[in-house]
């Protein structure tokens, strides 16, 4: 039965995650993995999510039943204010509805399989950035779209090309449905400024495109988490329906607790109803019920003024660190004189920079210097640390020169 089954392609993340754990030189550097880590590269457990879970086992009325199909109400009304702001006209409108994921990639799936079968047109592509997430486009085909790219990256400056990009959404179809990153985007660290936000805004409007937005990122980019929501809440503002993934796994360090949530809102809150209703019906079909630890540990921070402000301070710390971090091999690079403008480095934003390294010295670093990085230049400015960054620079160095 199972002899027609083919290979799948390997998972690049996943592949470079296995070689860089066989690989026991002692310098080796892993820039591949897309979790926070302290100036000493161990893992961090929050302070405030230490607290959270502390008071969750000392509650004698702690209990491991199910949740109910839309989640645990702490997480989501909390994550709604979170994403959208406690003054949201469309939260006081109550068109937003609101369900649990398994964190942000179970919220993009759940997405995607809603608008396999809602969407209108029903031929409507789904948009990526080039590059993006290297998950987005299996979701969205396994959900059985078509899925095509706009233009993001400018290989040449690696900023922005707001020009491609419009260009791009203006050649597109009408009402077509585009993936897009709140903050921090993954892979290349480029977002958009507030104006250039309109900017895509004003021709999404024009085209009748369908935003989804992807939020890894909040309050993890910029150590601010309203600044971090902006694109969101333009948008809502605007009066877009739209659908918003969130994932608590960078921002509360829940990664492997796979704690998240699916925001739809609508125009009409009379639609609620029908929304909610096909998106419990399609996690009920493949989760029955989201996670409850992670969800309990993120709704104790969320519902409580202490922690969660306690929250805002691990937050900044994180970012803070990334920032420091970016300034560091920069600096390293220009005293270095390494060939090229590093000025990216610093004007990229989140957990990851797009470098602009070439495969063929993405390679060596591997093979030379024990230095693991995506295939396309991207690194994990958080697996940067002051015992490394001086190695990590002269290796570039290294490469660079080499051509």
């Amino acid at each position: 039965y199972f002899d027609s089954v083919p290979q799948a392609p390997a998972d690049g993340i996943l592949k470079l995650s296995v070689m860089s754990k066989a690989d026991t030189n002692s310098k080796k550097v892993d820039l591949g993995v897309g979790a926070y880590r302290t100036d000493e590269g161990k893992p961090w457990v929050l302070p405030v999510v230490r607290k959270a879970e502390q008071r969750m086992a000392q509650d004698p009325a702690a209990n491991h039943e199910y949740l109910t199909v839309g989640g645990l109400p702490a997480l989501t009304n909390g994550a709604q204010t979170l994403i959208f702001g406690g003054d949201s006209a469309a939260l006081k409108e109550k068109r937003v509805y609101t369900i649990q994921t398994i964190s942000g990639t179970g919220a993009n799936m759940v997405g995607a399989v809603f608008l396999k079968q809602f969407k209108r047109p029903d031929d409507a592509a789904v948009y990526i950035s080039k590059p993006t997430w290297g998950n987005h486009r299996s979701i969205f085909q396994t959900a059985g779209h078509e899925v095509r790219e706009y233009r993001y990256c400018d290989y040449q400056t690696l900023g922005l090309d707001i020009d491609g990009m419009l260009a791009d959404l203006r050649a597109a179809p009408r009402a077509q449905i585009v993936v897009l990153h709140a903050c921090a985007h993954n892979p290349t660290g480029i977002d958009p400024t507030p104006a250039q936000w309109a900017q895509i805004a004003d021709v999404m409007q024009e085209r009748g495109h369908f935003p989804f937005f992807d939020c890894a990122y909040q309050g993890f980019a910029t150590g601010d988490v309203d600044r971090d929501a902006f694109a969101i809440r333009l948008f809502v503002d605007r009066g877009f329906e739209l659908l918003v993934a969130e994932s608590f796994a960078k921002n509360m360090g829940l990664y492997g607790e796979r704690t998240g949530c699916l925001h739809a809102v609508v125009a009409d809150p009379a639609r609620v109803a029908a929304v909610s209703s096909q998106l419990n019906r399609l996690s009920r079909a493949t989760i029955s019920t989201a996670a409850a630890y992670g969800a309990k540990v993120a709704g104790t921070v969320l519902q409580d003024p202490e922690l969660y402000g306690e929250w805002q301070q691990n937050m900044g710390e994180m970012s803070g660190r990334i920032m420091e971090m970016r300034r560091a091999l920069r600096q390293r690079l220009e005293k270095l004189q390494t060939p090229g403008d590093w000025s990216h480095v610093t004007s990229q934003i989140g957990m990851f920079s797009f470098t602009g390294l070439s495969a063929a010295q993405v390679q060596r670093l591997r093979e030379e210097f024990h230095m693991y990085l995506t295939d396309d230049g991207r690194i994990s400015v958080a697996g940067l640390n002051s015992g490394n960054v001086d190695y990590v620079a002269m290796a570039i160095d290294a490469v660079v020169r080499a051509g």
